[in-house]
């Protein structure tokens, strides 16, 4: 998640655990160690794939976290002893604990037993989310207002997480609606992401892949029993495996679970995460290597300049969001007439 909302929830649960020992300073304390996984963004391993796929990597993973939790819950008991170390231990193992959790809700993946296994995603709810962080930051103004009363803290962590669990819930009810969509058109079995479209749980994306083409939909709450709209892009598959061959081919595989559009662009090799933005505005675009012929030549990966979002996107976003426009054509991101299809 966003570090406002990582900062919120490590303060809300540093008040409601030692708030009214600590008082009001405590959410300073919270904040700080709520941020503190993110810290790791400052670390240059060598290249754009090696940084992309890196992040939330050691700094997220809870068998590194669950032991620096009795470290820093000693060192902050030694710092101000009033609260005992137990209190102390619980509220930081807390917050350490729970940033990469949450993290895990989101597309981007997170590592929580680097350096075992591969990323989790659970692809529930978008990397911020207002409905998610308000009752954080609300009961946070409550108990700066009224420090002995931790009740509007623990309120706020119970309505986040429920809202968390709705993300879920929400989740598998789209996945149910499109599954005989995708059946018909033959991706019963193929590989699929289901998840938010930004800043809601009301609008979500499909996404699934084969070895020749993507389909992507968009589908929400308020659609009624309009028909799913499915566009397809094409995949290289030639491309796509010689893609393969390359070291950071390879790491972008196992990091995005295969979810990557390859094409080529004079004689670079460039890859892109379609998991993360839409279509079109996609964040993370990497040139992986040079195309001589038939050879390919891996050079240092750099990322290419995120494509500019038109002002126009958030309000075809809103329209699609409410049910005033049934369709939002992903390969353009833009409404298309009214009665029409995406071509």
């Amino acid at each position: 998640m966003d570090s406002i909302t990582q900062a919120a929830l490590g303060a809300t649960l540093a008040g409601a655990v030692a708030g009214k020992t600590l008082g009001r300073s405590v959410l300073l304390t919270g904040a700080v160690l709520g941020t503190l996984p993110d810290l790791d963004v400052i670390i240059d391993y060598g290249s754009a794939v090696a940084n992309f796929t890196q992040h939330r990597g050691f700094s997220h993973s809870l068998l590194i976290l669950i032991p620096l939790s009795f470290l820093l819950a000693w060192a902050l008991w030694r710092w101000k002893p009033q609260l005992s170390y137990q209190r102390w231990l619980l509220m930081t193992g807390l917050i350490l604990v729970t940033h990469p959790v949450l993290d895990a809700f989101t597309t981007y993946g997170t590592q929580l037993f680097w350096p075992f296994g591969p990323p989790v995603a659970l692809n529930s709810i978008f990397i911020i989310d207002p409905l998610y962080t308000l009752p954080l930051l609300a009961a946070m103004v409550f108990f700066l207002c009224r420090p002995q009363r931790t009740t509007a803290l623990v309120t706020g962590l119970a309505v986040s997480t429920l809202y968390l669990g709705w993300t879920l819930a929400a989740q598998q009810m789209i996945t149910n609606r499109v599954e005989p969509a995708l059946a018909q058109a033959g991706l019963a079995e193929a590989p699929r992401m289901v998840q938010p479209m930004p800043f809601n749980t009301v609008l979500w994306r499909v996404t699934v892949v084969s070895d020749d083409r993507r389909v992507e939909m968009v589908t929400g709450f308020l659609d009624g029993d309009a028909p799913l709209n499915l566009e397809e892009f094409a995949r290289d598959p030639a491309l796509a495996a010689r893609a393969r061959t390359l070291p950071e081919g390879q790491r972008l595989e196992w990091f995005t679970d295969g979810f990557l559009h390859y094409e080529q662009q004079g004689e670079l090799l460039i890859a892109t995460d379609v998991r993360l933005g839409v279509p079109g505005a996609h964040p993370f675009t990497f040139v992986l290597a040079k195309n001589n012929g038939n050879r390919l030549e891996p050079s240092l990966s750099y990322r290419l300049d995120r494509p500019a979002v038109r002002k126009e996107l958030l309000g075809a976003l809103w329209a699609r969001l409410t049910g005033t426009a049934p369709v939002l054509c992903l390969a353009s991101l833009e409404l298309p007439p009214p009665g029409e299809r995406c071509s």
